[in-house]
Order: structure tokens, then sequence, then C-alpha cells
């Protein structure tokens, strides 16, 4: 008799792989809100690119493991938070505490209360961090670099060669930084995201506008990274897949809050290289998360039941070297 043959599976709910997430100094974010009976609310949650990045990967059912520093009371704090929401991490024990802020929404816009900064990683600190993330990746077969929030945590080419060893070792290395760090790489990226204000002030491009940003696409090309999107907060985004020039347009929305939308999207592309979809369902996941976060309190949210119903919405729509569509 014959054996049943399992379905079609296109990639979206196959057993969840595990991602290196590269996390240069994870941070706590206190936030003062108020509700709807006048109420003040504190939230308390770990924070910073890596980790809206890996919270997004657990949300697409995918495993992420956080290689990040953390040190004093703070790291204590951020370690625990982190891994509450279901982030495995490797954790790098530093001298420095890990920096913050709180902001206090009460009256509609965020407003700063209080900032401390993370320090500058020494040579050691550097070397450890540096070690994880590579060993890390090469174990899981996908990594994603996130950036600093602040220069000098890390010299730029620290990126550099992380992308370039993890690429030369068949690691599917998906970055979103910006600055000195996306100016120093050449090569060993398999997608670069980043964002137009990025674009601009990186000095790639002058505007948000279509021609503009595809400019500043092609200048980009002095990376080395093989497939490249340029997200535009409330626009579509223009990306660069191989030589194919597209525009990604994902349902509108009212938005809730941009912030985190970017960081999404990057979860999105990781979580689709994972496993092995091709570039449009790629770049479909990707958009999707970051559409659905717009709509929602929180950096990094988002269920994957309801970004896979917003996937089959995204377009892919093709340009050609003026940027028009092509019909």
């Amino acid at each position: 008799m014959e054996e049943p043959k399992n379905p079609p599976d296109c990639g979206v709910h196959r057993v969840p792989r595990e991602i290196c997430v590269l996390a240069p100094w994870p941070i706590f974010t206190v936030t003062i809100e108020r509700d709807a009976a006048g109420q003040d609310s504190i939230y308390l949650h770990a924070g910073g690119q890596g980790f809206w990045v890996a919270r997004m990967i657990v949300n697409l059912d995918g495993h992420p493991i956080l290689c990040g520093p953390f040190g004093g009371e703070a790291g204590v704090v951020v370690q625990a938070m982190a891994q509450a929401e279901g982030i495995e991490l490797r954790p790098i024990q530093v001298r420095g505490w890990n920096g913050g802020y709180v902001h206090d929404r009460r009256g509609g816009a965020r407003e700063v209360v209080a900032e401390t900064h993370s320090p500058t990683l020494d040579r050691h600190e550097a070397d450890d961090l540096y070690d994880a993330a590579l060993t890390t990746a090469l174990r899981t077969g996908v990594a994603v670099l996130t950036g600093v929030h602040q220069p000098g945590i890390l010299p730029p080419s620290f990126f550099q060669r992380l992308a370039l060893d993890l690429g030369e070792n068949g690691v599917s290395v998906v970055a979103d930084i910006s600055g000195e760090p996306l100016k120093a790489l050449q090569g060993g990226v398999s997608f670069l995201k980043i964002s137009h204000e990025e674009l601009i002030e990186g000095g790639y491009c002058e505007s948000a506008e279509r021609s503009d940003v595809i400019a500043g696409i092609r200048a980009l090309r002095s990376t080395g990274a093989r497939n490249l999107l340029i997200s535009r907060a409330d626009q579509p985004a223009i990306g660069l897949i191989g030589e194919r020039l597209v525009q990604v347009e994902p349902p509108r929305f009212r938005p809730l809050d941009y912030r985190g939308a970017g960081d999404s999207m990057t979860a999105g592309l990781a979580v689709a290289q994972a496993r092995g979809l091709n570039p449009e369902d790629t770049l479909r996941l990707g958009a999707a998360a970051g559409a659905v976060n717009v709509t929602r309190h929180g950096l990094g949210t988002g269920g994957l039941e309801d970004i896979t119903a917003i996937a089959d919405r995204v377009t892919i729509r093709d340009l050609d070297a003026n940027g028009q569509p092509i019909a």
C-alpha cells in the first residue's frame, strides 16, 4: 500500500528554526501612560533594536538567540525581562551597566523623562561578544546584525568582520545597521534593510522620494549586500533583489505608532530566510510584520496569524530603471 503523501508546505508553519540576533547593548524601557479612567500605568520592558527584532521573531514562531552584553543591576533586570518573553540569551557579562530610558506618554506624545547611556565595550568584552555571535550564528545558519544606538560602543570594523566571516561560512546574514558600521560593510550580507531616514543621514540620498531612494539603493551596492530593502514610513518600501528593482506595497493602515515597524520588518526577513522562502514571500512577510506593528502599542509586537493574513495582501510591483512601475 502506498504511503500517504504530506501536503505541500509553503514554509510559514515549519518547525521554528533558531536565529542568532546580535544586540550590541540591550536596554530597559519604562513608559508611563494614562488609561481611559485617568489612572496612571507604568510599563517596564526590555528594549533596544536587537531585543525588538528578537521579540518579533518569537511572535513569528521563530527561536531567537540574542547575543548581547549585560552588566550591573540593570543587566540583571534586562536579562530576566527578555527571558520572560521567550528569548534565549547568549549573555556576555561586562563591567558597565545596561542603559535605558523613562518616557512619559500621558499627554499623548512621548516625553523623555530620563535616559542613561550604555558605555563603550572594552576590547576583551568586544572580543567575547564577537565570538558569541560568530559561533551562535554558525550553528543557527541565520543571523541578524542590529546596530548601535550611540556612536563608539563598538568599532565599525566589528560589523565588517562579522558579516564577512559569517557570509563566507554559509550563514544567511540580515543586517539592519546604519552610520559608520553600515559604511564599513564589504560583503557577507544576504539582506540589508535600513530606513529612508538612515539612507539620508548616511549621505546616500537627499529625500524619501522614490527616485532619490533608488539612487541611494544603487549607492548602497558599495556595501556588497546581495539584496537591499529601504523602508519609507507610510510609503511603500523599495527593494533591490539581485538586479530586480521592486516596490513593496502592504495594505495602508492608520498608524498608532511608527516606532518598531522597521525592526519588525527585519525580523520578518530573518524568519523568512530561516524557512527558505523565495524572495517575493520574504518581502511579503517582512512588509506584513511591519504593517501590523504600526497598528499596535509596543515595539516588535503582532501575532503570526494576523501577519500571515496581511502578507497575502502585500503586492510586489516591478519597477523600471527610472523607478516607474512596469505594467
